[in-house]
């Protein structure tokens, strides 16, 4: 699955790797990747094939879902394919309250004690994730797993879920990513050591590199 994945997300550029120039992120660190998972929803057959293993995750790992979440905004068309097609109910949970209305974390329906199990298209630091989950808890939800389409494999990442004492599980990662694109030819030895070198220190990585990151 985790390599299926890493070719398909490769395959529409979901994923682009690219040292030189390399992305600037909102945080302001340089890296030479850049995932924009949202391009799966224009590519139907991809979209299927990523519901599918989603769906196939939850139910080997047998993780408990009496909800399906999203968290609000990437992962909630993923949570209403998902919860379409197990036949579950579907809700999601913003970053922070309205400040209007009923001013909701979490949309939708949830009972105190329901099971829920959190969808995400991305991890990179985990804040957003961790964040639905404190959200959905806040209002009587049960949560242990988030399951996402790809992560960025961070120490920091780790550490956020660890605290929130709620397990990551992804389709696929960095690690994988990049043995694909190797392999298919979408980078070469060269860049490749200098991608892993990024992974190995982030926010210094721009600066080493004559991009003057964050360090």
């Amino acid at each position: 699955m985790e390599r299926e994945v890493a070719e398909i997300l490769l395959g529409i550029k979901a994923v682009t790797l690219r040292v030189n120039p390399p992305y600037k992120w909102v945080s302001g660190i340089f890296a030479p990747i850049y995932t924009d998972n949202r391009l799966l929803m224009s590519y139907p057959a991809e979209r299927e094939t990523i519901v599918k293993c989603l769906v196939r995750s939850i139910e080997e790992l047998g993780l408990k879902a009496d909800v399906v979440a999203g968290v609000a905004t990437s992962g909630i068309p993923w949570a209403a394919w998902v919860a379409e097609r197990m036949c579950k109910p579907m809700i999601y949970a913003r970053p922070k309250a309205k400040e209007h209305g009923k001013e909701n974390l979490v949309e939708g329906g949830l009972k105190k004690g329901q099971n829920v199990v959190l969808i995400e298209d991305l991890i990179s630091t985990g804040g957003s994730s961790v964040g639905a989950v404190e959200a959905i808890r806040k209002c009587g939800g049960v949560v242990d797993h988030c399951l996402a389409i790809f992560t960025y494999e961070l120490p920091e990442a780790e550490k956020n879920f660890g605290r929130a004492k709620c397990k990551a599980l992804t389709l696929t990662n960095f690690s994988t990513i990049i043995k694909v694109a190797t392999e298919m030819g979408y980078i070469d030895k060269k860049d490749k050591e200098k991608i892993l070198e990024w992974s190995r220190n982030p926010a210094a990585w721009g600066r080493k590199m004559g991009f003057g990151g964050k360090c």
